[in-house]
């Protein structure tokens, strides 16, 4: 198992709800991985540094797991595919 972070930027026009239901589904892919979720710390919403699909903010969350690296193939494709996750950043932490 080894330590990682991700961060994704979802679209502000996003519903608080749906923004609460994204989250949980991330962190169930998390687990049905195999993985264990360290901690979760949403930063809210943030000015972005240049524009995306005509958005100038979005709603900023991260994540620290411990995983598999096998499993973050599936995480990257689901957070690929999801339509209100406008980018996101996985990477290993730690040593």
């Amino acid at each position: 198992m080894r330590d990682y972070e991700l961060v994704f930027i979802v679209r502000p026009s996003t519903a608080e709800e749906d923004f609460v239901n994204l989250n949980g589904r991330v962190q169930g892919w998390i687990t049905n991985g195999g993985g264990e979720i360290v901690s979760v710390n949403p930063w809210g919403r943030r000015r972005l540094a240049y524009p995306i699909r005509d958005f100038r903010e979005g709603l900023y969350i991260q994540i620290n797991f411990r995983g598999k690296p096998s499993s973050n193939t599936d995480l990257e494709r689901n957070l690929t595919i999801s339509e209100d996750v406008m980018r996101y950043l996985l990477i290993r932490s730690g040593d």
